[in-house]
């Protein structure tokens, strides 16, 4: 199987983490600023790199979600790529972890039943930024494909590659899991407290739930608060990757006090 990459974040990301492998290959057909950078990283990292013509890109991005269309005159392929991503963790060796863990902070995102690949990739996205710890998402209903998923590639700017992210069997249960480890567990919904009003554990666990059903019945069970963000617009909540980044941002901004 070739696993076709585009997008200039996720390219330098497959770069930095492929050195001497010689499965990777680069194909590009304009050295405009960027592609320059990413060619001269390439030659480093031992990558093999291939100039032709944009027809040949055009054809090798084909069969792509139309969103990763756009090559922009670049693209990475993959060759005999079925190896899960590296930054897939066992949510049980990392629990096992967290919970002899007293001096920093910690915060887990917790996914239920978001579904749409660019909100996982942006939400990634602003966990890489903001220091998030790690991500849980549901082996079912939702978007769980880390490895092989290149709209959440994409859109989490090659943020996917780096943050650690576990995939459960049962949501309800590895919530239950982090709060015998000692942390504390907020979801989020427009209903609830004031963000601002709430001060936030050392250990602390976000849930975010699908923009149609909001957080489900015995997730919501599992919550110590309930916390919403304070807004003045017209339409009635945020989109969730946007909720989590104003939350993730929230809980940093007071850990860097």
């Amino acid at each position: 199987m070739t696993k076709i990459i585009t997008g200039f974040h996720s390219i330098e990301e497959k770069v930095r983490a492929g050195k001497n492998q010689s499965n990777l290959k680069i194909f590009y057909s304009k050295s405009g600023p960027r592609v320059k950078k990413i060619i001269e990283e390439a030659e480093k990292a031992g990558i093999k790199i291939n100039q032709v013509e944009n027809s040949k890109l055009d054809d090798l991005v084909k069969d792509l979600d139309e969103t990763l269309q756009d090559h922009r005159g670049i693209v990475l392929t993959i060759e005999n790529s079925s190896e899960k991503s590296e930054n897939l963790v066992d949510f049980n060796a990392w629990i096992k972890n967290a919970s002899s863990t007293n001096d920093k902070n910690l915060t887990v995102v917790v996914l239920d039943k978001v579904t749409d690949p660019h909100n996982v990739g942006a939400i990634i996205r602003s966990c890489d930024q903001f220091g998030a710890s790690l991500v849980v998402i549901p082996e079912h209903n939702s978007a769980s494909d880390i490895s092989g998923n290149e709209v959440i590639g994409r859109t989490s700017a090659g943020a996917s590659a780096w943050v650690p992210v576990a995939i459960v069997n049962n949501l309800v249960r590895a919530v239950e899991q982090l709060k015998v480890a000692g942390f504390w567990v907020y979801g989020a919904d427009a209903g609830g407290e004031s963000c601002g009003k709430i001060d936030f554990s050392q250990k602390t666990v976000l849930i975010m739930g699908s923009e149609g059903t909001g957080i489900s019945r015995l997730l919501e069970e599992q919550c110590d608060s309930i916390v919403s963000i304070p807004t003045c617009g017209k339409i009635d909540s945020l989109n969730v990757s946007v909720a989590a980044g104003v939350l993730l941002y929230e809980l940093y901004r007071r850990q860097m006090q």
